[in-house]
């Protein structure tokens, strides 16, 4: 019915436009012709215009839709809160505990003959209890990790919905999101667009597109009606420019088509179907090579890629190509710290059970001389279980699994405090990489100036007018902000562009070489009513001065232009234009006969012998936040480097207004020439040693093309002259900026300026394209990581405490004085409020005052380590007094010794209380409190469930005055100088073990966690982290399947 309407409607169905999208180069072209005759058969069969597009009716955008479908691929369905519940419940501790508490609620109800006493009737209470605990904790993480989706979702599709592209309609060139572009829409396309659509071109200067995302193929391949028209949706413009009308979009586009067949939408389900019936159908029948399996060969093929990853090749392990560069900073710490912690309960648990299982069969059957009754196997058992959760109780304390929930909400709070702040984070991980930032690559224009320019002085007919020029208001500058520049001072000197547009249209254009960054200039050809050709060039003024032969004069006469004229020129015009931190642009022509006109493909032959007609100086002001931002910079241990096109006196004079460069300093402005002489040899080959030699003074890279920058950043990052290796961040806006962007450690893209390549390319997309957007990103970065720390300060003091408690009490007293339930309700409500505390701590500007940690700063300083052991030793004490003379200072029953199931006594509920209260003033220690009220109800009312007992009201007191004691052992500890602790005790300070195949790729690399080897049972919480980690791809999931 779709297919039918379609072609009752619009000449063409559904069907014939996807197929038609599969030919390419010249069987594509004769595949138009024979369908539709040419492109303006086919736009006419679509009902829109070549020149004017559609109209914007919603009625007919709505009808587009339904019989060409959406620019929209459905996302896979998020999972369902049952599927979420049922990951938490996989987590070994979880599973251990279960059937531990399981096996004792069997043994509960179980009597042996002949046994009618009461003991043991309310045995089955701390088993349920511990049942409904890991149902708790199973819930919360379950909410936590769909809250966590949700949130992704959203800021992918807020992401989605910013991107806009440039469409026709109604005659008037708009920005439309690209979720409601339409079958029929004519679009155009430029220099660093991903395209949103499959299209056919219309109209194209000089444009080549990358195509590897979809063939694999790095080579650009040239688009234009006469060569390949097809434009597939997900491939990048790497050059030139033109128009196409759409012809496929969403799910029946080529990507679309792969994306289904990927299983990466909702769509793919369908298709399987469709796929299954049609190879019933087509058994026996061949292919003609161009109809809708060759997606599905695509399709296979990146599968079979993928597959193969891993496999062997020639009897090795083919390496698992990864997503992401190597850990964060924070993440290669916790990792490390993990394991650490995990060997250390892993053992203690262990140590505590044979100690209990030694300790109980030397009573029972040495000293008592008892021998194994088979009426008391139950009661044996039931031992044995309460042993084996009394080891479990241990490992569950030891494992600090409240730090995971502290990572995500640090992180998460954090992004959504960066979007604030103009910084749209699309990788988690560069987040916390911004804090530990040691260098910062920026360019000059719309990052460090205004971005808003305007012509001040200019060299006409010989004449350098360095002020008087005529000055109007500016209207809203759209597009290319040079070319605004210049078409305002042509409307302050009077002229009307807008008549000259009309005249010349775009498809009038004969000939465009269109600007990129090896030519650093533009040109294009009109051919005149004569038939005569004009050749118009502009761009950097060196660059095309060098291309002159010929000047105007005061007369408007074409004089001779030598060498030296060139070159006093540079140095009276130029250099004083540059040297006010004025862009330079040189404006040129050069005319052709009708009857010998060139080759228009020898560019280099076409852009010579010019006309010179002036040199413009464009101002952009430096932005008046910028210099304040450079000085936090520099006070923070971070070094700002200006990497730009512009001329070496232009970037010297802006980037000592911005204060990058300072006129006493030993540092080193150069071209990117002078640059490339100086880091390679004699084969023209990049040498490390050269690099290290360049980097370390480099303040100033000009006239630097994105290889340079992509050199330097490497240089930087590979180098091995400073202690700790660099932390680079990098912004960039160019397609070819991308490389640059991945290889560093945070990549930013403009937001504003940044073209689709750089954003696709990069971890933080900068939404105001300013710099202090960056200092803000750093702020955040370092506030991240220290309340990470905070939250480990505390942690850590909690599990020393209880571990060593458990562990003692189990061998002394034959029984944990802290009960398996009483500290996963504590784990639950302590540690989540705790880090909701010190996890969403605002930053302050104190956090820039310091310098970078780096990646071999111990992730638990001696600081740290004193404050912990410190608050550990006093809890320790208060802890052991109430255990062995508790019951005398309070003149209470004795809690130690009790059989097994015996009632709960006011001695070991002052024992938790005291412990969970003096936990709470540490909190305060550690700079934030939450204002925890649970243990309250616990106490009183948690009874036989959490074995405890209500408590009188001297005996609360008691409670709280050894928990607020905290807080003054919490000076004395302070007060303890870190010069005289031992440097053993920092933890976590060598730099993650990398490949060092990854170091040299510029591809965004990281080891999978879940590659590490690392078994479980060592590291109960890393299952938790590598959600997390999973979560940080979610913003990018369907372009990273391909």
């Amino acid at each position: 019915m779709q297919n039918q309407s379609g072609a009752d409607e619009y000449g063409c169905t559904l069907n014939e436009l996807k197929t038609l999208m599969e030919f390419r180069g010249a069987e594509g072209i004769q595949k138009i012709k024979e369908c539709f005759e040419d492109t303006n058969g086919l736009c006419k069969r679509l009902k829109t215009s070549p020149s004017d597009g559609l109209n914007e009716r919603p009625e007919e955008l709505d009808n587009r839709r339904a019989v060409f479908g959406q620019n929209l691929i459905p996302p896979k369905k998020p999972k369902t809160f049952i599927e979420l519940v049922w990951e938490a419940v996989q987590d070994v501790t979880l599973i251990i505990l279960i059937v531990a508490a399981l096996i004792s609620l069997g043994l509960s109800f179980y009597k042996p003959p002949g046994n009618t006493g009461e003991e043991g009737a309310a045995g089955w209470i701390e088993s349920a209890a511990i049942l409904g605990s890991v149902l708790v904790v199973v819930l919360v993480t379950a909410i936590n990790d769909y809250t966590k989706e949700k949130q992704f979702r959203g800021l992918q599709n807020k992401i989605e919905q910013e991107q806009k592209f440039a469409t026709i309609r109604n005659g008037q060139i708009v920005e439309i999101s690209v979720a409601d572009i339409v079958v029929g829409d004519i679009t155009q396309v430029k220099y660093g667009d991903l395209l949103p659509a499959d299209g056919i071109i219309i109209q194209s200067n000089d444009l080549k597109v990358d195509e590897s995302s979809l063939t694999g193929e790095s080579d650009h391949v040239k688009k234009g009606l006469a060569v390949d028209p097809f434009m597939l949706a997900g491939t990048h413009v790497m050059e030139g420019s033109g128009k196409m009308v759409v012809t496929a979009v969403g799910v029946n586009s080529q990507t679309g088509i792969i994306f289904s067949l990927l299983g990466a939408s909702d769509h793919d389900a369908a298709v399987k179907k469709q796929k299954s019936k049609s190879s019933k159908k087509s058994s026996g029948s061949k292919s003609n090579g161009h109809n809708a399996d060759s997606s599905r060969q695509r399709a296979t093929d990146v599968l079979t890629t993928s597959e193969e990853e891993g496999e062997e090749t020639d009897g090795e392990p083919k390496k698992k190509k990864s997503r992401r560069k190597e850990q964060s900073v924070l993440q290669a710490k916790l990792t490390k710290l993990a394991v650490q912690i995990g060997y250390g309960g892993f053992f203690v648990a262990i140590l505590t059970v044979v100690i209990l299982i030694i300790i109980f069969c030397a009573e029972v059957f040495g000293k008592y001389n008892q021998e194994w009754k088979s009426e008391c196997t139950s009661v044996y058992v039931q031992y044995f279980v309460k042993f084996f959760i009394i080891g479990v109780t241990v490992l569950v304390v030891a494992v600090p699994e409240g730090l995971p929930l502290a990572v995500t909400i640090s992180l998460a709070f954090s992004v959504m405090k960066m979007m604030e702040d103009n910084n749209l984070v699309r990788h988690l991980d560069a987040c916390e990489t911004m804090g530990n930032a040691t260098a910062i690559c920026s360019d000059k224009t719309g990052t460090l100036t205004t971005n808003r320019m305007t012509v001040v002085e200019c060299y006409l007919a010989g004449k350098h007018y360095s002020n008087g020029l005529p000055k109007h208001s500016q209207p809203m500058q759209i597009g290319n902000k040079t070319e605004c520049a210049l078409l305002g001072f042509v409307s302050d000197v009077g002229r009307d562009y807008e008549s000259i547009r009309q005249d010349i249209t775009e498809e009038k254009l004969f000939k465009v070489y269109t600007f990129n960054s090896v030519r650093k200039s533009m040109s294009t050809v009109i051919q005149n009513e004569d038939g005569s050709f004009r050749l118009y060039t502009k761009g950097a003024s060196e660059i095309v001065l060098k291309k002159c032969t010929s000047i105007l004069d005061q007369s408007g006469e074409s004089i001779k232009f030598t060498v030296a004229d060139r070159n006093q020129m540079v140095k009276d015009v130029i250099e004083n234009m540059a040297g006010n931190g004025l862009r330079t642009i040189a404006l040129a022509y050069r005319d052709f006969p009708a009857d010998s006109p060139p080759d228009w493909e020898q560019e280099n032959s076409v852009v010579s012998n010019l006309t010179c007609v002036g040199i413009t100086g464009i101002e952009d002001p430096v932005r008046p936040e910028v210099p304040d931002a450079i000085i936090k910079c520099q006070r923070a241990g971070i070094t700002v480097r200006m990497v730009t096109g512009d001329n070496v006196n232009t970037a010297r004079s802006i980037a000592a207004k911005c204060g990058i460069i300072n006129p006493q300093d030993d540092i080193l402005v150069m071209d990117g020439k002078e640059f490339n002489r100086r880091i390679r040899n004699s084969k023209g080959e990049i040498e490390q040693s050269r690099l290290d030699a360049v980097w370390p003074k480099l303040r100033v890279l000009a006239r630097s093309s994105p290889t340079d920058k992509h050199t330097l950043v490497k240089g930087i990052i590979d180098s091995t002259v400073t202690p700790v290796r660099e932390v680079v961040a990098v912004t960039g806006d160019g397609t070819n900026d991308g490389p640059a962007l991945k290889k560093a450690d945070v990549g930013f893209a403009m937001g504003i300026a940044g073209t689709d390549v750089a954003k696709e390319a990069s971890d933080i997309i900068l939404t105001d394209d300013n710099f202090t957007s960056i200092v803000k990103a750093v702020k955040w970065g370092r506030n991240v990581y220290d309340s990470i720390a905070k939250f480990l300060q505390f942690q850590l003091t909690v599990n020393v405490v209880a571990v060593i408690v458990a562990f003692l009490g189990a061998c002394i007293l034959k029984d944990s004085p802290l009960k398996a339930v009483q500290m996963l309700w504590v784990n639950l409500i302590m540690d989540t409020l705790a880090s909701l505390a010190l996890a969403t701590e605002q930053p302050t500007d104190a956090l820039l005052l310091r310098k970078p940690y780096g990646r071999n700063k111990a992730l638990i300083s001696r600081t740290m380590m004193k404050n912990i052991l410190g608050h550990a030793f006093y809890q320790l004490i208060v802890i052991f007094v109430l255990l062995f003379a508790g019951d005398v200072l309070f003149d209470i029953d004795s809690g130690r010794g009790l059989s097994l199931h015996s009632t709960p006594t006011q001695h070991f509920t002052i024992v938790f209380n005291v412990f969970v209260l003096m936990q709470i003033f540490n909190e305060i220690n550690a700079r934030r409190i939450h204002g925890e009220r649970g243990i309250v109800i616990i106490v009183e009312f948690g009874g036989q469930a959490f074995t405890t007992t209500g408590l009188s009201l001297s005996q609360w007191l008691w409670c709280v005055f050894l928990g607020m004691f905290e807080l003054v052992w919490g000076q004395i500890v302070s007060s303890i100088p870190n010069k005289n602790l031992p440097k053993f005790l920092s933890i976590g300070k060598s730099e993650p073990e990398v490949d060092p195949a990854l170091r040299g790729e510029a591809e965004d690399t990281v080891p999978d966690l879940t590659d590490q080897n690392l078994r479980r049972g060592q590291i109960l919480w890393f299952r938790g982290l590598n959600r997390i980690q999973q979560q940080i791809r979610v913003v990018n999931a369907f372009r990273s399947s391909l």
